[in-house]
């Protein structure tokens, strides 16, 4: 954890959602107070009470409203998902009112969509810095390493494993992008690519076992914080997961349609809002990465690092105290290429092997 203090200039939004929730009671549980919001008043005010936090509520749809529920903050640390519908309103008013943006997203239309403000950004004095928890810091900083020890790396390859359970928040944004093909980097372009189509075997630290590509947030932000051209993300899977994938690009329509969104969607607000904590103690994340060169030498490396959403909070409030202590640049950044690769070994319980 950063060695700066956090205070009500820091203002979580969304912090009666799972993560944000956990984020607030780890930031309090650190002597830290942050301001709390969100736009369902009610909801906000007893995680606020039951913190002893600050807090205000206002939605996203009304840009005087969000205007003023900013007013007094230094950093917004964004926690409402699916933030393929949230970062656009949060981020113009962070570009209006000269308050630094983070987030936690792992959509890469999300980390796309900051980077093309990013001269807006450096413009107004703002940062924009998405992807401050399990997505991206591990893996990004996990990309820089390997950039590091390779320099004319012209490709990188990146997988990670998972442990612990799913929020509402991250399970509706997988029900999101069912059917949806797979993106992968190619000479510097985000190129698409059939689901499923693009495996390979990956050894965490306990053998070989299969992966296969998705489109996850580092295929852009790897490429913004290393330069490497050709980028892969890959996600250890079951044989049956990946042939899911494949079926899916078959019946992307029906997995599409209202009607299956919305029971699946019932099913996932039926469910506990995320795993407890006994479930995060037992997770773990699992990293691996390769860059290569065009001459065919290659690195590798492994990390080890806490479950996600754990990770997700550590992260999230280690680079908010560093914002607030004034260590940002204003413009678009990636975790790593604003803090450098050992970012990632100021967090609790993460281990880095290089192989």
């Amino acid at each position: 954890m950063g060695s700066g203090a956090i205070d009500s200039r820091l203002l979580v939004y969304g912090a009666n959602g799972y993560t944000g929730r956990l984020v607030a009671r780890t930031a309090r549980e650190r002597g830290f107070t942050p301001c709390l919001a969100g736009r369902d008043a009610a909801a906000v005010e007893r995680v606020a009470e039951e913190l002893d936090l600050p807090w205000r509520a206002f939605g996203l749809d009304d840009p005087a409203a969000l205007d003023a529920g900013l007013e007094g903050v230094a950093a917004v640390l964004h926690c409402a998902g699916p933030f393929s519908r949230t970062w656009r309103a949060m981020s113009d008013a962070c570009l209006r009112t000269g308050v630094h943006y983070l987030d936690v997203t792992g959509e890469l239309v999300v980390f796309e969509g900051l980077a093309g403000r990013g001269e807006a950004a450096r413009k107004a004095g703002v940062t924009l810095l998405p992807g401050v928890g399990f997505d991206v810091v591990p893996s990004d900083c996990l990309a820089a390493h390997l950039a590091r020890r390779l320099p004319d790396a012209t490709a990188l390859a990146l997988a990670f494993q998972a442990s612990g359970g799913v929020s509402h928040g991250t399970a509706t944004t997988l029900v999101e992008n069912m059917g949806a093909s797979g993106f992968v980097r190619r000479g510097g372009r985000i190129v698409p690519i059939p689901a499923g189509s693009l495996t390979r075997r990956v050894d965490f630290g306990d053998g070989p076992r299969p992966a296969v590509a998705i489109p996850w947030g580092d295929v852009s932000t790897a490429f913004h914080t290393t330069g490497i051209g050709d980028i892969e993300v890959f996600v250890a899977a079951g044989r049956a997961a990946i042939w899911g994938m494949r079926l899916g690009r078959y019946c992307g329509a029906a997995l599409r349609s209202p009607v299956v969104r919305r029971f699946l969607q019932r099913r996932i607000d039926a469910r506990p809002a995320g795993p407890d904590d006994a479930a995060r103690e037992r997770g773990r994340t699992l990293l691996w990465g390769e860059a290569r060169a065009a001459d065919g030498r290659s690195v590798a490396c492994r990390m080890r690092a806490p479950e996600g959403y754990t990770l997700t909070a550590d992260a999230s409030l280690a680079i908010a105290a560093k914002l607030l202590d004034g260590e940002g640049r204003p413009g678009f950044h990636t975790p790593a290429g604003l803090f450098g690769p050992d970012l990632v070994l100021e967090l609790e319980g993460v281990r880095r092997t290089d192989l």
